[in-house]
C-alpha cells in the first residue's frame, strides 16, 4: 500500500528497490556536485562514529525547538494529521525515522542528493513506512501538492540556488493543509563573513584528506580556547556587525572570525564533523532576517511559526489559503 502512494506522489515512473529509489545522483553544476561528494563522504565518516545517538538525540530536541513544538508528543500529535511527509535534505535518514516512528499510519520519504541515501536505506529498512529517495531536492519531480509535511531542516543552504530549492518546495507542499518546515543559516559579523567565503573557495579545491585535516585542526583550536575559559567584556563595533558584551574567548573567534566549532558534551567526532560540514561544500549561502521572510513572502506563504538566533533562522509556513 504505501509503494503504491509513493508512486502517485510522483510525475514520474519510479523503480522501488526494497525501500529505495534512485531518482538522480549527481548534478549539471560542478559546485552542486562538490557539495554532493563532501556531504557523502562526511555522512560515510560519521555513521562510523559511536557519538551518532547522542547527536541524534540533540537534533531532536533541537527541532522541537526550531519549529515550535514543545514536546515530542506534540510534533506527534501535527505529524497524525500528515498522510506524505518529506524530509528534504535526510542526510542518514535520523530524523527521517524519528517522523515514520512518531507517525505510524503515515508515508514518510527521505529525500538526499548524497549517497548518504543509500545508507539511510540499509539502516531503516525495517520501518515499513519510510522510504529513502537519491535525489535533488531543488527538483523532486513530486507532484505539486503531493507532500502534507515538507521539512527542510540545516539544507537548503546547500543547494545550488536556494531561493529556488524553496520555491520547489513550497510548489510541493500541499496548500489545502500542507505546512512547509525550513531552516536557514544567519548571516554573522562581517569578519566572518568575509573569512568564510575565502576559506570555502579555497577549500572547494582540496582533496577530502586536506579537508579532514583542516576540520581536525579547527575542532582542536576550538577545544583549546574553549579550555582557557577566559571571558572578556567585548565592545561593540556595530559596522562590522560584533556585538557588545561579556563573551567566551572561544565563541568570540567562532561568532566574529572562524568557525571552530567545540561542544564538550557532543564530543570530538561530532565537533569535528560540524567543522568539516561548514567549510568543505561549496554551497553554503547565509541570509538576514528580512530575506528569509521575503522569500517566504515571494513565494505565497505565510508564517505560521518562526524562529531566530544567532546561527540560524526556521520557521514553518503554509499557503496564503490555508487555515492556520
Amino acid at each position: 500500500m504505501n509503494s503504491k502512494i509513493l508512486k502517485n506522489c510522483f510525475s514520474q515512473s519510479i523503480q522501488i528497490v526494497g525501500n529505495f529509489v534512485r531518482l538522480c545522483d549527481s548534478s549539471s553544476d560542478s559546485r552542486q556536485n562538490q557539495t554532493n561528494d563532501v556531504f557523502s563522504e562526511k555522512w560515510s565518516q560519521y555513521n562510523k562514529s559511536g557519538e551518532k545517538e547522542n547527536l541524534y538525540q540533540f537534533q531532536r530536541e533541537w527541532y522541537l525547538k526550531l519549529y515550535g513544538f514543545d514536546t515530542e508528543d506534540d510534533l506527534a500529535k501535527f505529524l497524525s494529521s500528515k498522510k506524505v511527509i518529506l524530509d528534504a535534505g535526510c542526510g542518514l535518514g535520523y530524523k527521517a525515522a524519528w517522523f515514520a516512528k512518531l507517525a505510524p499510519d503515515s508515508l514518510v520519504i527521505g529525500m538526499d542528493f548524497s549517497e548518504a541515501a543509500r545508507e539511510a536505506a540499509l539502516c531503516y529498512k525495517h520501518i515499513s513506512n519510510l522510504y529513502f529517495i537519491q535525489a535533488d531536492i531543488a527538483k523532486t519531480r513530486l507532484i505539486t501538492g503531493s507532500i502534507d509535511y515538507t521539512s527542510c531542516d540545516q539544507v537548503i543552504m546547500h543547494t545550488e540556488r536556494p531561493e529556488e530549492t524553496f520555491e520547489e518546495l513550497a510548489r510541493i507542499t500541499c496548500k489545502d493543509a500542507g505546512d512547509f518546515a525550513c531552516y536557514f543559516y544567519a548571516k554573522k559579523a562581517l569578519p566572518r563573513e568575509l573569512l568564510d567565503d575565502h576559506f570555502r573557495i579555497k577549500c572547494s579545491d582540496m582533496s577530502n584528506d586536506e579537508l579532514w585535516q583542516m576540520s581536525k585542526d579547527l575542532t582542536i583550536l576550538g577545544k583549546k580556547l574553549s579550555e582557557l575559559k577566559l571571558k572578556f567584556d567585548c565592545p561593540e563595533v556595530p559596522s562590522l556587525g560584533i556585538k557588545g558584551g561579556e563573551i567566551d574567548i572561544q565563541r568570540f573567534i567562532y561568532w566574529n572570525f572562524m568557525k571552530c566549532f567545540w561542544n564538550e558534551d557532543l564530543g570530538y567526532d561530532t565537533s569535528l564533523a560540524t567543522n568539516f560540514d561548514w567549510y568543505s561544500p561549496s554551497n553554503a549561502k547565509r541570509f538576514s532576517e528580512f530575506e528569509v521572510q521575503e522569500i517566504v513572502k515571494s513565494n505565497g506563504m505565510l508564517i505560521k511559526y518562526f524562529h531566530k538566533e544567532d546561527a540560524c533562522y526556521s520557521g514553518r509556513f503554509f499557503h496564503r489559503r490555508t487555515q492556520s
